[in-house]
């Protein structure tokens, strides 16, 4: 099916990536999927901040585990003067620098956006804030939930008007993540053509902003103000979950045909001619009623043949699934979705691969998520950097490089072994 040795799109584009938490993170494990080199560059004093949140296995954070893959990890005091140095000659060797910031903070560490267009015309610099450059909000910390609320996206999510809940997962961060992607390799194709670099960014307040759809729409040009529906499309019916004989499953009827072939399915053809369902509109406006009689119709069988005969009808229907039932899906199996990489110290872990094929190829997953500073020594040796002057970072404490242990015992080496 594949193309083994296919050449990935980003091969050849080095990414220095100071972003921390999530959205940044997101942004640069795509770009990595992709085929760019990734040089996840943190603070010596502990690192990205979501190596130290739950969940935990061992001593890792699954947390940070879950968006850092093939990435390598160089630890700097980023605020002493020779590890702004080190920041200005990684900057410099890079395509890419992403950043997520407050606006500002990049310069106060050494790299100042013009500064560094300057040095370097055809650098793309990618910033990720709370809630933009501008307005009176630019400076305040911003993270997922709070965008959530403050963009609609918890007032349409929920039981009802009165029950209004988070998305489940931190969906703001992540389509930021999506979104600074995107721009970095439109920028890319950019520079291709004109030879000079730009500054992409986005934040979490325009993103959540943008992901209103047809709901921010609904109130700009009706005043309607968009209230929960539940498990049930606010707009398409019938579309959500639906009770059968056993357990509850999802339905989503999308046209007028799969509306006449869901009647005959269920048994009762007349039913898309009624006048309360005939149209689209009509079936929303009844959806109430139009769902009691539909679970009627499935309570006379169990979800796995209701499941069977909708698909092979070509009606979109699926499972309500936990994440367990999610993985052993033989879909998912189908599409080797999960794939097991070992960290530097042995211990194996299991990863969601990216979810972008090039040439009918899947990505794979190159490298566990690094241990902090895990790769300091490979990334100064790059910047040609000597052996002594690497050892002198290391010992005046401007570099943090782990010990590796000995594949033998397990021991870690001492620290002039790690520079020999």
């Amino acid at each position: 099916m594949g193309k083994p040795g296919t050449a990935l799109p980003l091969e050849g584009i080095r990414v220095l990536d100071l972003s921390r938490a999530l959205a940044g993170p997101y942004a640069t494990a795509l770009l990595g999927d992709l085929g760019a080199e990734i040089i996840k560059t943190e603070s010596i004093k502990g690192g990205d901040s979501s190596r130290s949140w739950p969940p935990f296995e061992n001593d890792h954070s699954l947390y940070f585990d879950s968006t850092n893959r093939g990435k390598q990890s160089i630890a700097i005091d980023f605020y002493s003067p020779e590890g702004r140095e080190l920041l200005w000659q990684l900057a410099l060797s890079a395509d890419v620098v992403v950043e997520n910031f407050r606006p500002g903070v990049l310069s106060t560490m050494g790299l100042d956006p013009d500064l560094l267009r300057e040095a370097k015309p055809g650098i793309i610099i990618a910033s990720v804030s709370g809630f933009g450059a501008t307005g009176p909000l630019s400076q305040a910390p911003g993270l997922d939930q709070v965008a959530q609320g403050m963009t609609g996206l918890m007032s349409v999510t929920g039981a009802d008007a009165s029950t209004m809940y988070r998305v489940g997962v931190p969906i703001v961060d992540m389509v930021s993540g999506i979104n600074t992607a995107l721009g970095i390799a439109a920028a890319l194709v950019g520079r291709h053509r004109t030879g000079e670099g730009m500054e992409v960014s986005t934040s979490l307040l325009e993103t959540g902003l943008a992901l209103a759809a047809f709901q921010g729409q609904k109130f700009l040009s009706s005043g309607e103000v968009p209230v929960p529906q539940g498990n049930n499309h606010p707009v398409l019916s019938p579309y959500g979950v639906f009770r059968t004989g056993d357990i509850p499953i999802i339905i989503a009827v999308g046209n007028q045909t799969q509306w006449r072939v869901l009647c005959g399915l269920l048994g009762d053809p007349e039913l898309a001619d009624h006048p309360d369902y005939l149209t689209g509109k009509l079936r929303n406006v009844n959806r109430h009623a139009l769902k009691s009689v539909l679970e009627d119709l499935l309570a006379k069988g169990a979800a796995g043949r209701w499941l069977l005969e909708l698909r092979a009808a070509k009606i979109p229907a699926g499972p309500i699934y936990n994440y367990e039932q999610a993985f052993a899906d033989d879909q998912v199996r189908a599409l080797e979705m999960v794939q097991t990489v070992h960290r530097s110290d042995g211990t194996a872990l299991p990863l969601i691969r990216g979810p972008i094929s090039v040439n009918r190829t899947a990505p794979v997953i190159r490298k566990a998520p690094p241990a902090l500073g895990e790769d300091t020594l490979a990334v100064l040796e790059g910047l040609s950097l000597s052996a002594e002057q690497i050892a002198g970072l290391v010992d005046a404490g401007i570099v943090l490089a782990p010990v590796p242990a000995t594949a033998a015992s397990g021991t870690a080496m001492p620290a002039t072994d790690v520079r020999a």
